[in-house]
């Protein structure tokens, strides 16, 4: 397992407006291959795209790796042997590892069969190699702004159901207050009316 991270030097005017802009976090990247060559080639030109890289050559390396460190998006090479793809993606998932992270598989130019197999079984996106690096970049940000602006809607539906639970105690706690205090006005007017009568009735035994 190996882990890639690009450090860069800070020019002058990155120095000038590092206290205006926030610098945007660096996407975090698992790269599943069983081919040593490709996985260094990726890593290294995801690193320079700003991508922290991290590397397992099979899905039961990727597995123990996502334990401690968690990733945004995991790049699955179609062709592994030892776990396939589709059950390496499964097994991750199955393991709650990955929760947010997207899935990417990386398909070669006549395996439509497995892109459809994956994308059935639920990867987010493919990408057929030999691949344009720069588009590859392109379509993993875009999932991730996808994933999380659903994120983001996930968590304020779950305010917002929380919030009509809260009223809806609120409004049944409001019910059952009125009906009690209508039950105690009509006992009030029974006395009253009681109360009235008895006047009456001493009134009449006087008169």
């Amino acid at each position: 397992m190996q882990i890639f991270k690009r450090n860069r030097s800070r020019r002058p005017d990155d120095m000038e407006t590092s206290d205006v802009a926030r610098p945007q976090r660096r996407l975090r990247v698992l790269l599943i291959d069983e081919n040593p060559t490709a996985r260094a080639v990726v890593a290294r030109r995801l690193s320079h795209l700003n991508y922290d890289v991290a590397l397992a050559e099979n899905g039961f390396v990727a597995v123990n790796l996502l334990v401690t460190r968690p990733a945004d998006i995991v790049l699955v090479d179609m062709g592994l042997t030892m776990l396939p793809a589709v059950a390496t993606m499964k097994k991750i998932r199955a393991a709650n590892l990955a929760l947010s992270a997207c899935f990417v598989m990386l398909t070669g130019r006549l395996d439509s069969q497995s892109t459809v197999e994956a994308l059935d079984a639920g990867a987010d996106d493919h990408v057929v190699k030999p691949f344009d690096f720069d588009v590859l970049d392109a379509r993993m940000r875009h999932l991730c702004q996808r994933a999380e602006t659903l994120g983001t809607l996930t968590r304020h539906n779950a305010e917002l159901d929380a919030r009509i639970a809260r009223r809806a105690v609120e409004l049944g706690e409001t019910r059952e207050t009125l009906r009690e205090l209508q039950a105690d006005r009509a006992r009030l007017v029974s006395s009253i009316q009681a109360l009235h009568d008895e006047v009456e009735r001493l009134s009449a035994q006087q008169g």
